[in-house]
């Protein structure tokens, strides 16, 4: 694997999802105008681009939707927040034009996205980082230290009590009550579920026997619910309840974790995300475009925060037409500048991507091309 060696930049990081696909008769894609540059140049294009895919990137797409619209009055940006999972397989069928998702394709769905996308494939542009918060309904408890293994045992459900011992030994100021613990989970294929659980299965791997997966192990207690609004939702009206969603969700209704690294504990913050992201390597073996990260979810660099997600757009490596290219171009450029950097940011509380590797995301959207005949 190559290290990204990522150095910070001052803008802040936008998610996105999307990729068009390639060869497939049914994309709703309408002849552009050319230019495929962005909102700040002046050069618009038109037409529409379809997907779905992560409900952790809502409120980012929301505000990059609404900004490259109006910058491009031709032009409009669907998206239905099915899950990470649901948004890879519609890609891979062809059912829609870009998929957004937290955890990058597998080898195997690189391989079957060949149907649709050509003998190139797809590719997985991270542009959406943001830490996972662990966050909880306890009555007049809004902040609590933990360490992996603990938080491995409440959602494996060994511990059932918020008085319990463990929680108690890190929170000697917090009042905790007898209050039964009620873990709370996704009930759909989630990229947040799979970053999560890649974190308890290498931070806590004596307590977390699992492998990470985007499904939830059907064998552990607790409540489900589909896509990140409704574990927050349930979790808000569930007292004792606890779940993982992207911080960008989390209300100020509920509590948070502190995570355990190294000696200390560390809030969640977009700062604390990018710092994790920083020792990241790309995957080994992926095109030269594919930007697939291996994220160290056991750093002990002070001030990271190891429970983050990356998002990817996962694009088609080169699209049937010219006018399908500059839409899929303009969108990816605009989401990547400083402007669709910064809606992001206030939207979403996402975290700044380094210098070094928005270049290379830009790099990976300048590469995509007209599918020869």
């Amino acid at each position: 694997m190559k290290a990204l060696h990522i150095g910070r930049v001052a803008a802040v990081l936008t998610v996105g999802a999307l990729a068009l696909t390639a060869c497939g008769t049914d994309n709703v894609v309408t002849p552009g105008n050319g230019g495929g540059t962005t909102a700040s140049t002046g050069s618009t294009v038109t037409g529409t681009l379809t997907g779905t895919g992560a409900s952790s990137i809502s409120a980012a797409m929301d505000a990059w939707k609404a900004g490259f619209e109006s910058a491009n009055s031709g032009a409009k940006i669907q998206y239905s927040p099915e899950g990470s999972g649901a948004g890879r397989k519609a890609l891979i069928a062809g059912a829609v034009q870009f998929a957004g998702s937290d955890a990058f394709m597998k080898d195997e769905e690189l391989t079957s996205a060949k149907e649709k996308c050509g003998p190139d494939g797809a590719i997985n542009v991270p542009w959406y980082i943001s830490p996972i918060a662990v966050a909880f309904n306890v009555d007049g408890v809004k902040d609590l230290k933990l360490d992996a293994d603990t938080i491995a045992k409440i959602f494996r459900g060994e511990i059932k009590n918020w008085n319990d011992p463990a929680i108690k030994a890190a929170n000697t100021d917090a009042t905790l009550p007898d209050l039964a613990i009620t873990p709370v989970h996704r009930s759909d294929n989630s990229g947040t579920t799979e970053n999560f659980t890649d974190y308890l299965a290498a931070a806590a791997s004596g307590v977390w026997t699992d492998k990470k997966s985007g499904d939830w192990p059907s064998a552990l207690p607790g409540e489900n619910a589909k896509g990140t609004s409704g574990v927050v939702k349930t979790v808000i009206e569930t007292a004792g309840a606890i779940t993982y969603a992207d911080d960008s969700a989390v209300t100020d209704a509920l509590g948070k974790v502190e995570l355990k690294v190294g000696d200390a504990f560390v809030p969640v913050t977009a700062e604390a995300a990018a710092k994790a992201v920083d020792a990241a390597t790309v995957v080994a073996g992926r095109s030269a475009n594919d930007l697939s990260l291996k994220l160290d979810r056991t750093t002990t660099v002070a001030g990271a925060y190891p429970a983050v997600l990356v998002s990817y757009g996962v694009f088609c490596a080169s699209y049937p037409d010219t006018s399908a290219v500059d839409l899929v171009k303009a969108f990816g450029s605009f989401v990547l500048s400083d402007e669709g950097q910064k809606q992001a940011a206030d939207a979403a509380k996402s975290a700044p991507l380094s210098a070094e590797l928005a270049a290379k995301a830009k790099a990976s959207i300048d590469s995509i091309s007209v599918a020869s005949k």
